[in-house]
């Protein structure tokens, strides 16, 4: 199957240098309209669904070939190769950072940067690390998806937005798990919350932006401080946002941030 179809790309924009946006857990492509306009007169936008989520094509979909994160690197790969993509800047959030940095290892010539917002390789906390959450918790979190996927999404929606402030946040984050086909959404939730990426980060040496929301359940600043550590050529900036989804509680925050990422470097004569 053609990957554009599958993965339901959209290409706008006025500008040659493309950036990729990659969404996160549940979410489609939607979740980046109040990002992508900020771009549009200087970069080509590149806009896609994961499988199991948004318009994308299930057809081709089995929890086999599914079965790490790995194979949804390798769909972001096929999408730029399909699209005769160079020079990539790609923004990925949440499980989507660590999508991408797994793509930019296996091509390291294809990316130029990469901004990872809220990014975590590993959610369970272990000696020596802190991911987030016990070993217990996860469990618990994913009996709980077994159980009742559609309870389960509007519980840990407003988890996962933050700002209870604004529940028409959380609330669209909710309705976005339910619009994912289901099976596909706990495979994912499985290969998310118990992947371990952390011996990857060492691999990585394409530029890179790790943005952190203040306060975060999902990925506790402490994760954010973890993978500046251990990622060569990165940058770590503490948003004053809170929660896990900047690109839709501080959009304007989370642009400025990802503008003065791409300026040019000044020329110093």
């Amino acid at each position: 199957m053609d990957v554009l179809k599958r993965n339901n790309v959209t290409v706008t924009g006025k500008g040659q240098t493309p950036m990729l946006f990659a969404h996160g857990y549940g979410c489609d492509q939607n979740m980046w309209r109040f990002i992508t306009p900020a771009f549009e007169d200087d970069y080509k936008i590149i806009l896609f669904d994961h499988i199991g989520f948004g318009q994308s094509d299930v057809s081709e979909y089995s929890p086999k070939t599914y079965g790490s994160l790995h194979a949804y690197a390798e769909d972001l790969l096929e999408i730029c190769r399909s699209l005769n993509l160079h020079d990539v800047i790609l923004v990925g959030h949440s499980v989507s950072a660590m999508i991408g940095v797994l793509a930019a290892i296996q091509a390291p010539n294809l990316f130029q940067k990469l901004v990872l917002i809220g990014p975590s390789p590993r959610y369970i906390n272990e000696m020596g690390y802190t991911g987030g959450f016990d070993r217990k918790e996860i469990f618990e979190l994913l009996e709980a998806l077994d159980s009742n996927y559609l309870s389960w999404s509007v519980g840990i929606a407003p988890v996962i937005m933050g700002n209870p402030e604004r529940p028409e946040l959380s609330e669209e984050l909710a309705s976005s798990f339910c619009r994912s086909h289901e099976e596909f959404a706990k495979n994912f939730a499985y290969l998310t919350f118990l992947s371990d990426n952390r011996p990857d980060l060492q691999k990585l040496q394409t530029p890179s932006l790790i943005l952190q929301c203040q306060e975060d359940r999902i990925a506790p600043l402490e994760v954010g401080e973890y993978m500046h550590q251990h990622l060569a050529n990165s940058q770590l900036e503490i948003l004053n946002a809170t929660g896990h989804c900047p690109n839709l509680s501080a959009p304007d925050e989370t642009i400025a941030a990802i503008k003065k990422f791409l300026a040019p470097e000044p020329v110093i004569v």
